[in-house]
């Protein structure tokens, strides 16, 4: 949808062009915030580990904000491009678990929310998208040491199961990263930015007429959920045998691991500050033309 002139009353669509600027923006972002998370140290307070697992809180904005399923895929894949490939490293079939165990989880979060400025609906979307992220990771983590592919690592003063270790890790990521970098920054960014971001793109913001939202126990989201978390198993199983032959690291990687990560960190900078200054100017040119 497009501000100015006649294409106000239009339907709310977006162009392809809409669309590759929102994948784009979500890659980016979300690849730069992953390596700023491998700049961060974690915190041990006896077996218990503190560490930023993810800055969820932005795909999970330009999810709500912008084209769920766009944004949900741009960060899943920027997190490979930036956090995998442009560090000397690839895991293969192991990569898709991760993607399609997030992508989903950010998409969910993103098609529940109708009204953006309704903080309650927003910080349940939010701790919901990082809940089924972190649950379906747990549930392939449990499965692969169950099926005998994975190695079970127990952590010091907790109890040798893999259940009550992967419990424990689940509710850690959850209210830890989960409450401070998913729900506290969405809450506050959604509503302030809704309204004001959008125009950037050329689009009207989402409402309850153009948004829908999913519906409680909607079985065609269900099942597809579960394939896709069946098939993000299937793929973290191979990823664990002598099938997965796509995994691979450079030679210099682990040598120039802290190199690398400042190269990933400035091209991800780069390639954020080109799209928006694309916006921007897009939307400089639209004002200018609507005028």
């Amino acid at each position: 949808m497009i501000f100015g002139g006649k294409n106000l009353k239009k339907p709310y669509e977006l162009t392809q062009s809409q669309k590759m600027m929102i994948f784009i923006l979500s890659m980016s972002l979300y690849g730069l915030s992953n390596m700023i998370t491998e700049l961060v140290p974690s915190v041990y307070l006896g077996p218990v580990e503190f560490s930023i697992e993810y800055f969820a809180f932005i795909p999970l904005t330009l999810c709500i904000l912008f084209h769920p399923l766009y944004a949900a895929i741009g960060a899943s894949l920027g997190e490979v491009i930036f956090g995998e490939l442009m560090l000397g490293q690839f895991g293969g079939f192991g990569e898709l678990e991760k993607f399609l165990a997030f992508s989903l989880a950010m998409y969910i979060a993103g098609i529940m929310v109708t009204d953006p400025k309704n903080k309650r609906q927003v910080g349940i979307a939010a701790i919901t998208g990082v809940a089924i992220h972190q649950l379906i990771s747990s549930m392939v983590d449990i499965g692969k040491v169950w099926v005998g592919v994975d190695d079970f690592d127990t952590i010091p003063g907790l109890a040798e199961s893999v259940v009550v270790v992967e419990g424990f890790s689940f509710l850690n990521d959850v209210l830890f990263s989960g409450i401070l970098f998913a729900l506290l920054p969405t809450v506050y960014l959604v509503p302030r930015l809704y309204g004001k971001i959008e125009p950037l793109l050329g689009m009207k913001p989402r409402t309850r007429e153009n948004s829908k939202a999913i519906r409680l126990f909607n079985p065609q989201l269900v099942i597809i959920s579960i394939l896709l978390a069946a098939a993000a198993f299937g793929f973290e199983v191979v990823a664990n045998t002598e099938w997965n032959i796509f995994e691979w690291e450079a030679a210099f990687a682990e040598d120039m691991e802290s190199t690398l990560i400042w190269i990933s960190l400035g091209v991800a900078v780069i390639v954020s500050a080109i799209v928006i200054y694309f916006i921007t100017s897009r939307s400089k040119k639209i004002r200018k033309d609507a005028a």
